[in-house]
């Protein structure tokens, strides 16, 4: 049986250890999950009477403990109203890990805590047993069980660490079949292409963490001149009311010995992680504690190795009745040392430390995943979230999987006030009313970090704009410079009713035009810069603002795509000196993948077997250089009544088509013999 690492929250972050010695003083530990609530809008369904009542979320974890009173009760009349133990093979999917009750808290508490949807019902899959490793099998049955079981979502907040083609076929039937899955995008950030299965999946809601809504969600910057750097504040490390403004001074590691005879009152410290001899331990209590003693006003502390770190002040070695007092932050290697280069002139750095819940996690998986769709889709509050646990217990805890429940709990509600809605619907009514997230400098995140945004159900409940598709992709080139693209509104009389603009692109104009229900969205590319540019398309109406994400593609190479007969032909217009080529077309509804390769001199087709659209992805070589290209098209085969036989004889499985042809020619055999 293979197995991959499980996306678990808890497994990977220094901010679950220390969670609860990071909060405040004045935050009250009893209500986290409430203060999220509020946050993404999820209070006001309540308010008119809508908690999900109608609703069961399959969740596919390690459990749930039904037997805690705020998700009390197991069967018919209880929380959990269905499920199966795929470790013990019964059907009580009782949690020992506390994972899978963390996730169906979130969703559906309703007691001491309240879940984002508190009337919901809970349909719990058990399918690992110690929260560390999970089978992709299991996953599998889980979620056909799921549909056997008519969940009308299924919320996965574990996965594989690889895009695994099993596993997206059943989250392609489960959508196919009406239901909504969500899934949690993964804690191997900051680096980008960590998502894997289900969250990579085109048809999934894949979600992110940001900080949650309280004081304890802290960012710091830093700038030089015009130069802005991402740094991290160091555990115990609070909110300033005022920027500090000082001169920069280098001071080794930041010993007592290194700053002895430096002047580093009022200056800012950039000191290095570590010591000056190997395994020579220096806590950054330490450092921070020797800098305020010389008088420093802040410190910097830049990585020994690649990267950037978590960093913390407060932890069991740390002297009695310690207790930092001066902003302590983090930041990778390059960038301390390109300060350090800085500082051979007069160097003013400012540093900030403050509230910022929106701030997406470092933790949190980055895309891309795929040059056809986006990922992550929406972020959620994943961190310091207070929710159900083991016994009747409760816990603080942090990761995508605790993201995931959020949005989960919100489609729940959704579905309960608009059950005719499809699970793309029911996307692209959570991604186009989303609100934009920032990082600390209030740049906004790029969507393969922050997705379209962070979830805002009030705004999707009020919201009466329906938009499909959720997003836009335009491919252009020199050769090919202009392309439209169509966006189907549910609304009457649109003249006058809208108010629309696009964010700026360096090297594309956008214009539109509304026809019926349609929004025709034109690009025109400007200039001759290529590469990946994205932005957003705003629409105004009733007050809401919805945003379409918008990814353009600008590439020296030009494919023009020929459909005849059930073939694509492919005209390769640049580069001219071009000698092969690899091109794709995949089903975009199936996520079947179709290949043809041919060279200059023997250009093939491709022949499509079944309607629909379909992602087109061609590499082309020179003798020095090779050219991606994308596009999409969308593929009508013959009508029924214009479909030979020989059509539908393609359509059949080889060995069924050689069973059928062999029992034919038996029958008429035997019937010639009777005959006789």
């Amino acid at each position: 049986m293979w197995k991959n690492s499980i996306i678990f929250s808890g497994i990977t972050l220094i901010l679950l250890v220390f969670s609860i010695n990071s909060l405040n003083n004045d935050v009250s530990l009893e209500f986290l999950l409430e203060n999220s609530r509020p946050h993404i809008g999820a209070v006001y369904p309540s308010e008119i009477g809508i908690g999900g009542e109608t609703i069961k979320i399959a969740v596919i974890d390690t459990g749930v403990n039904f037997e805690h009173p705020d998700l009390l009760g197991i069967g018919e009349n209880g929380k959990i109203v269905g499920g199966y133990d795929f470790i013990e093979n019964d059907n009580f999917p009782q949690d020992t890990n506390g994972h899978g009750t963390q996730v169906a808290g979130i969703i559906a508490a309703d007691g001491e805590t309240t879940g984002i949807a508190p009337k919901s019902k809970i349909l719990a899959y058990r399918v690992s047993e110690d929260g560390e490793a999970v089978s992709s099998d299991l996953i599998i049955k889980a979620i056909k069980q799921a549909m056997a079981d008519e969940a009308d979502i299924i919320n996965i907040s574990l996965g594989v660490d690889i895009i695994h083609d099993e596993i997206d076929y059943a989250v392609n039937e489960a959508v196919k079949n009406g239901i909504v899955v969500v899934a949690a995008a993964g804690n191997s950030g900051p680096d980008n292409e960590t998502i894997g299965s289900p969250g990579a999946n085109p048809n999934a809601i894949t979600v992110g963490a940001t900080y949650n809504d309280i004081d304890s969600s802290i960012v710091s910057t830093l700038q030089i001149g015009e130069e802005q750097f991402q740094v991290l504040p160091m555990l115990g490390t609070e909110i300033i009311s005022e920027k500090i403004i000082e001169e920069i001074e280098f001071g080794g590691f930041g010993r007592e010995q290194d700053l002895e005879y430096l002047d580093v009152k009022n200056k800012i410290l950039l000191v290095e992680r570590g010591g000056e001899v190997e395994d020579e331990v220096v806590f950054f209590s330490e450092k921070e504690y020797v800098a305020a003693n010389s008088g420093a006003k802040a410190i910097i502390v830049f990585n020994n190795e690649p990267g950037i770190f978590y960093g913390e002040l407060m932890h069991e070695f740390i002297p009695e009745n310690y207790v930092p007092s001066i902003p302590a932050v983090s930041i990778t290697q390059d960038d301390g040392l390109k300060i350090k280069k800085m500082l051979n002139t007069k160097t003013i750095g400012t540093i900030d430390v403050f509230n910022h819940p929106d701030f997406v996690a470092m933790f949190s998986s980055r895309g891309p995943v795929s040059p056809f769709y986006g990922k992550p889709d929406l972020v959620a509050p994943g961190v310091f979230v207070k929710t159900t646990s083991l016994g009747e217990k409760y816990n603080i805890t942090s990761g995508t999987s605790y993201a995931a429940p959020h949005i989960a709990g919100a489609v729940a509600l959704l579905l309960e006030k608009n059950p005719e809605f499809t699970p793309h619907e029911i996307k692209s009514k959570l991604i186009t009313t989303s609100n934009l997230v920032t990082d600390p400098f209030g740049n906004e995140f790029p969507m393969n970090i922050g997705g379209a945004g962070r979830v805002n159900v009030t705004n999707a409940f009020n919201s009466e704009l329906l938009i499909l598709p959720s997003n836009l992709r335009f491919d252009l080139s020199t050769e090919k410079n202009s392309q439209t693209k169509n966006l189907h509104l549910n609304l009457d009389k649109l003249d006058n009713q809208l108010e629309i603009k696009f964010s700026d692109f360096v090297n594309v104009n956008f214009d539109y035009n509304l026809e019926d229900n349609f929004i025709q969205v034109t690009s025109q590319l400007v200039s001759n810069e290529t590469g990946e540019f994205e932005g957003r398309l705003f629409i105004l109406h009733n007050g809401i603002t919805h945003q379409i994400p918008i990814h353009v593609r600008v590439s020296d190479a030009t494919v023009n795509i020929i459909e005849e007969n059930d073939e694509l032909f492919f005209e390769i217009l640049k580069p001219l000196e071009w000698t092969y080529a690899k091109i794709s077309a995949v089903n975009k509804e199936t996520l079947e993948k179709d290949s043809i390769s041919f060279s200059s001199k023997s250009n093939s087709p491709l022949k499509i077997y079944k309607s629909g659209d379909y992602w087109i992805e061609a590499k082309i070589s020179t003798d020095e250089n090779t050219f991606d290209v994308y596009d999409s098209i969308k593929i009508n085969l013959l009508s029924e009544n214009e479909k030979s036989v020989f059509y539908y004889l393609e359509e059949i499985e080889r060995p069924v088509l050689i069973l059928s042809i062999i029992t034919v020619l038996v029958g008429i055999f035997g019937v010639r013999m009777l005959r006789n």
